[in-house]
C-alpha cells in the first residue's frame, strides 16, 4: 500500500474527503494546500515528515517510530 492509498483509506475512516483534508491541512499550517496540490504530493509520494504529522493530527492519529530490533 502506498502512502496515497494509506492516507486515502484513514480519511475515509473519518468520514473525511481528501479535499476537506486538504482545507483542514491549509488551517493547521502555515502552507495553503488545495486538493490538486495534495493530491500531487501523494501521487508523487513527496509528502515531508511534517505534513504527514499534520495529516495525522487532523484525522486524529499519531505517528511513531518503533524499534523493531526488540
Amino acid at each position: 500500500m502506498n502512502i496515497k492509498q494509506k492516507i486515502k483509506m484513514l480519511a475515509v475512516s473519518r468520514g473525511m474527503t481528501l479535499k476537506k483534508l486538504a482545507k483542514k491541512l491549509s488551517e493547521t499550517s502555515a502552507q495553503e494546500y488545495s486538493y490538486n496540490s495534495l493530491l500531487g504530493k501523494l501521487n508523487r509520494e513527496t509528502l515531508s515528515l511534517k505534513e504527514a504529522e499534520f495529516i495525522a493530527e487532523i484525522l486524529n492519529y499519531k505517528l511513531e517510530f518503533l524499534d523493531l530490533n526488540k
